[in-house]
């Protein structure tokens, strides 16, 4: 039976090794990718989520063979791709919006519901839509469905209003088989974006510029398969288990990481007092005193990402002294605040900053998970809370971390799933 909650008992410093597991904001938009890709593709270093299984889903449903076994997805697509995506897939599941790009290029009409599944902002596809428009495409909206149609996608320049993850993954795949060159400016810069673009250039395309605010595609007729392409490591993962050691002052290093994804929360991290350590692919951290109080605001990459807002802010309800957190992405990102406060957390909500006077403890409670990275942030405050915290809501985490509560009990942590 599949565990729906997680006991803790804080008050044990983390302590040892654990790996990094690979990239879900990566490995979802390289899985849309590949109904552009004809023949067998695998993925290695693919991270065993929810929100995977739900794209796999997706790109079965569309007939695009998908299986995931030992951290391994195989790809077989051997025939034309349906144009109509799952209602159910798309509006459980955001990222799901990803295939519009892929299929409208493919097949030249695309019928996408408008996503849902996360309740953290409104995060509207208009972007993603205004894009498609420069590049030919009719767009309708109706019935809550968006239909997209061009016979042949053509080059052309866009300027994103602002450099949103999803538009510029949308764009860059529609275009890699577009006629002709497309230069999208005001991208969006993250690591993932990078790992899209590599992906797609070892297809066949001709993209460059990806992790820049600048990409320039040239648009190819068809695109190969891609063999045994490894994902990214999971900048949010670690940067989450970093906290985990830093709020419970104890020692652990990280495999298998690449620290010039994360280095706005390193400093961070540093800022507040810990000391941190990188050698090849391995980051340790490690203190044995409370975190001091730090004023951070949320950026699109390189800056501090939205990503670790709600974890950071857990470290910050121990810190010393009064710390401020603004939130510049999403609208509705301090929904963690609530739970916070449950276990005794000292926070203030004005707009969109949250002022936080750090306390010496935090007192463990029942809490809910409201969406994944506030899970996240409620794990955190459990690991240091006195007495047992009990968390509902566990789906939420399997949404974006691969067995987050084994890694925890691999560096000490007193959990108990049920």
């Amino acid at each position: 039976m599949t565990p729906h909650s997680l006991k803790i008992e804080g008050g044990t410093p983390l302590k040892g090794t654990v790996a990094a597991s690979g990239s879900k904001n990566s490995v979802l938009p390289i899985l849309a990718a590949s109904i552009m890709l004809k023949g067998c593709s695998t993925l290695t270093n693919v991270p065993d989520l929810l929100d995977v299984q739900s794209m796999l889903k997706m790109l079965n449903a569309l007939n695009v063979n998908a299986s995931f076994y030992n951290n391994v997805v195989t790809i077989n697509h051997h025939v034309q791709p349906k144009h109509l995506a799952p209602y159910d897939l798309v509006t459980g599941m955001r990222a799901s919006f990803l295939v519009a790009g892929p299929i409208l290029a493919i097949n030249g009409f695309a019928k996408i519901p408008l996503p849902g599944g996360c309740s953290i902002g409104a995060r509207p596809v208009d972007i993603h839509l205004k894009g498609f428009k420069a590049l030919g495409a009719t767009v309708e909206i109706e019935h809550g469905f968006v239909q997209l149609q061009c016979k042949n996608l053509r080059g052309t320049t866009i300027d994103l209003d602002f450099p949103s993850v999803g538009a510029t993954e949308n764009l860059m795949m529609a275009a890699a088989i577009s006629e002709g060159k497309t230069v999208l400016n005001n991208v969006a810069r993250e690591p993932e974006i990078s790992d899209l673009a590599s992906f797609l250039n070892q297809a066949g395309a001709q993209i460059k510029g990806a992790g820049s605010p600048i990409i320039t595609i040239e648009g190819v007729r068809s695109l190969k398969a891609v063999d045994r392409y490894p994902v990214i490591p999971d900048r949010i993962e670690l940067a989450t288990l970093l906290m985990a050691a830093a709020i419970t002052q104890g020692d652990i290093s990280v495999s298998g990481c690449n620290a010039t994804h994360l280095t706005a929360v390193l400093s961070a991290l540093e800022q507040v007092g810990m000391s941190i350590e990188s050698k090849a692919d391995c980051l340790r951290l490690y203190c044995s005193h409370s975190p001091k109080a730090i004023s951070l605001e949320t950026e699109p990459f390189p800056g501090f990402a939205t990503d670790t807002q709600a974890q950071m802010m857990a470290l910050l309800c121990v810190a010393d002294g009064r710390s401020t957190v603004r939130e510049s992405i999403f609208e509705n990102r301090f929904m963690h605040v609530s739970e916070l406060l449950r276990m005794g957390a000292d926070i203030q909500i004005n707009d969109h900053t949250a002022t936080i006077n750090g306390k010496a403890s935090l007192s463990g409670a029942d809490v809910s998970m409201t969406d994944l990275r506030a899970g996240a942030a409620l794990v955190l405050a459990a690991l240091v809370a006195k007495g047992y915290t009990t968390i509902h809501g566990l789906d939420h985490l399997r949404r974006g971390y691969d067995n987050l509560p084994h890694k925890l009990l691999q560096l000490g942590a007193k959990v108990i799933t049920h």
